[in-house]
């Protein structure tokens, strides 16, 4: 019988390619170098969705409210006359110091409907400003048509 020659055995490979990583990176670079500075501008506002639920408060806390009259006048439901209107300045120092004092009061903005979007902007950026990490409008529920009306528009 012929000896058998034992195979020659080839090392592992201990390399790695790469340039598909590279790659990769390179695109990721340049997608976050483009939205970076597109991240910086504007309100962060949470916007509520048309089917949301009423919000739940599990610690019952009152929210903190600003209201935005037709006129565009301020008005917050904390401090010794919440009917009265209050400035920028006081605004965001009674916004500040109640969430100081309580750090996850929900804050919330409720704007008349002919109000411009202009003063309701600049209420988001206050309290924004004051500290607030989340804001949310407060809307009303549309009323549903009746379905007397829907029939006779369709004849």
């Amino acid at each position: 019988m012929a000896q058998m020659q034992p195979r020659a055995r080839r090392k592992p490979m201990s390399e790695i390619n790469v340039v598909p990583y590279i790659d990769v990176m390179l695109v990721l670079l340049v997608i976050f170098m483009i939205t970076a500075p597109l991240l910086t501008q504007g309100v962060n506002v949470d916007l509520p969705q048309a089917s949301a639920e009423p919000i739940q408060d599990d610690d019952n806390t009152e929210p903190l409210v600003v209201t935005v009259n037709m006129e565009g006048d301020y008005y917050l439901n904390v401090g010794d006359e919440p009917e009265k209107p209050i400035d920028n300045d006081a605004m965001v120092t009674l916004v500040a110091a109640v969430l100081r004092h309580k750090p996850g009061t929900p804050v919330m903005i409720r704007g008349d409907g002919q109000v411009k979007y202009e003063k309701v902007v600049q209420a988001m950026a206050l309290l924004q400003e004051a500290g607030a990490p989340s804001v949310g409008l407060i809307t009303q529920t549309p009323e549903k048509k009746k379905k007397s009306r829907r029939k006779s528009q369709k004849k």
